[in-house]
């Protein structure tokens, strides 16, 4: 069963420039994953520190391998310090 994935971020408005890269190099990653389906990254429009990822995969299984994976802890804290707290994941089904 697809599941989606929720992530909420905000950052500081001195480190977006600092975080542009590093969400395209996660997604860059992810899009290699076995049950990657698609991603999207949504900036707030009258928040511009604000942003909103929802990407969907195969099944949770699939997510769980790719959110344990080193490949993409080694990203996720880069973006962690910008953000000064540790990122969480919403799963929602279908």
């Amino acid at each position: 069963m697809a599941i989606k994935i929720i992530i909420k971020r905000i950052v500081p408005e001195e480190d977006v420039k600092s975080l542009t890269p590093l969400l395209k190099q996660l997604r860059a990653l992810a899009a290699n994953q076995t049950g990657y389906i698609s991603g999207e990254t949504l900036k707030r429009m009258d928040n511009p520190g604000q942003y909103l990822v929802i990407s969907t995969w195969q099944s949770a299984g699939d997510w769980d391998r790719w959110v344990s994976s080193q490949e993409r802890k080694g990203v996720q804290d880069k973006i962690d310090v910008l953000l000064g707290k540790k990122t969480e994941y919403e799963v929602y089904t279908y």
